[in-house]
């Protein structure tokens, strides 16, 4: 298998994390903000407390924080 030149990977590796390369890389950006952002909104406009609220919306950005890794590991 040929090996991927840096310009072809979508994400580098830095110090643990993973910085968008191209264009790809931070098109990827849009759908994870976006997500991030109705978590947000709908933990705290549909739910009774500020607990629910958080236990809504901490879980969903873990997971969202996972995948996102996830994509960046595969794609770098």
């Amino acid at each position: 298998m040929a090996k991927k030149s840096k310009k072809d990977k979508w994400f580098v590796p830095v110090r643990g994390s993973y910085l968008p390369n191209n264009w790809l890389g931070w098109l990827s950006y849009l759908p994870f903000t976006a997500y991030l952002l109705f978590a947000l909104v709908f933990g705290i406009r549909d739910t009774d407390t500020h607990q629910q609220a958080l236990l809504f919306i901490l879980p969903n950005w873990v997971a969202a924080a996972a995948i996102m890794t996830w994509l960046a590991k595969r794609t770098s």
